[in-house]
């Protein structure tokens, strides 16, 4: 559980059910995640061509965001990973294009 007030704890429908994973036989849990709709299975084909991107440098900053969209990204954990994300691929979609 996240004791950290500065964040919103994560929703118990969105923790994962440990005790019952623990329990579950290797069959079991191969047999729930390829009934899982949104895990796609993958082969050696789809790892063929993979790389490996190491992480990037972060830096901490301080910016005004309206209140209302800071709410809505806190919404879920990792807000701050999500943001970065969509900056990432804007700034991707708009260096290609120029």
């Amino acid at each position: 559980m996240n004791d950290d007030p500065g964040k919103t704890p994560t929703p118990p429908e969105l923790r994962t059910d440990w005790e019952r994973l623990r329990g579950m036989s290797d069959e079991d849990a191969e047999r729930a995640a390829a009934s899982d709709t949104d895990a796609l299975p993958t082969d050696e084909a789809f790892w063929t061509g993979a790389t490996i991107v190491p992480p990037q440098r972060q830096a901490t900053v301080t910016m005004r965001l309206d209140a209302d969209l800071l709410d809505w990204f806190r919404q879920e954990r990792g807000y701050q990973s999500r943001i970065n994300s969509i900056l990432r691929d804007w700034m991707n979609a708009h260096r290609e294009a120029g």
